[in-house]
């Protein structure tokens, strides 16, 4: 068995570490021989491949980013290198001459969509979701996330020092796109005073009357956005967009839109910090790592018992899979009922509304 590996979209702390244990899980199980497909679809359509053995994925479990590479922009299908034309037929004539009998693919919703298409041409695959977002449908949790909400909980660990130096609001804006699972757990985590999400659009007085609330009583005030949270009536901020991208739309700046805002509307001094990519950068904390051992042996053990066309999955504390048509193109938001929406309600935690 020939078997290939690809890692699709943007870059997370984890992705070595499936790409360890899927390399690993196939060669002791299976006597599998694997490639890995460079930079996501594009490899296929670049023809660039390399051999993955146990000397090769040695040690990757702690290091961040992919050794593969990954591509954020290629989808075969409409290929932006060639005007958005449909060059699948390359892709695939690719396979064919590396002799797979499959693809895992690691990626998130853009990625299992295009892994679908695929299916359809009678490439058998497999999928491992991959998002810091934890917005993929059909699992609890994706590698990943518990890196990127570390990150934030840090940066408002040591933003919340300087803020009660200085008496200032502090706004921090995290990745998401449009769900808000990061800003939530990542608030919680850090004691944000006010946690903004796109799910729940919110009031800029209603942000200003818990910073001045907090102003009377001498206190500092931390506010972590979501970059696709909004105001009520309001629009999203978009940073740029991109016409030739499977996700033209790129989302940023609201953080810089809210402090515009609550300027005039209270006394302290305001400042805004934008994590961006930092997020997504370093090594996997050691629940990331087992996460996606797990992930990467279970991909593995679809492969070997022939349950083409599934995607692995997190549902309570099993790992277990469901069809790729179930997950791609859908989007898994945080529900305005949540526990742990509920939770920051009971300690307090402003979430914008009125």
């Amino acid at each position: 068995m020939h078997v290939g590996i690809l890692t699709g979209g943007g870059d997370c702390p984890g992705l070595n570490a499936v790409i360890r244990a899927v390399t690993l899980a196939l060669i002791n199980e299976c006597g599998a021989r694997v490639s890995g497909i460079e930079r996501g679809f594009l490899g296929l359509l670049e023809r660039r491949s390399r051999p993955l053995d146990a000397d090769t994925v040695a040690g990757l479990v702690a290091e961040g980013g992919t050794i593969l590479g990954t591509h954020n922009r290629c989808d075969p299908f409409r290929y932006f290198g060639a005007n958005n034309a449909d060059c699948s037929a390359q892709a695939m004539a690719y396979v064919r001459e590396l002799g797979l009998d499959a693809l895992v693919v690691i990626g998130g919703d853009g990625t299992m969509a295009i892994a679908y298409r695929f299916m359809a041409l009678g490439l058998p695959m497999v999928g491992v979701p991959k998002t810091i977002d934890n917005d993929l449908f059909g699992t609890d949790r994706t590698f990943g996330f518990d890196s990127a909400v570390a990150v934030v909980s840090e940066s408002l660990d040591r933003l919340g020092t300087t803020a009660r130096s200085h008496g200032r609001v502090m706004v921090l804006e995290t990745m998401g796109r449009y769900a808000g699972w990061i800003a939530l757990e990542g608030g919680l985590a850090g004691s944000a005073d006010v946690i903004l999400l796109p799910e729940l659009p919110f009031s800029v007085d209603a942000v200003a009357a818990r910073c001045r609330e907090r102003e009377a009583r001498g206190l500092a005030t931390l506010v972590c956005i979501a970059e696709g949270a909004a105001a009520a009536g309001g629009h999203l901020t978009v940073e740029r967009t991109i016409s030739d991208s499977p996700e033209p739309i790129r989302l940023g700046g609201v953080g810089r839109w809210l402090q515009a805002q609550l300027e005039p509307l209270v006394q302290s001094e305001v400042r805004t910090t934008l994590l961006g990519h930092l997020q997504r950068g370093g090594s996997p904390t050691a629940y990331d790592r087992v996460l996606a051992t797990r992930f990467g042996v279970h991909a593995a053990h679809l492969v070997r018992d022939g349950r083409f066309g599934e995607m692995v999955a997190l549902q309570g504390d099993a790992c277990t899979s469901l069809s790729i048509t179930e997950v791609a193109g859908r989007t898994r938001k945080v529900p305005v009922d949540h526990a742990l929406v509920q939770a920051a309600r009971a300690t307090g935690v402003s979430l914008g509304q009125p």
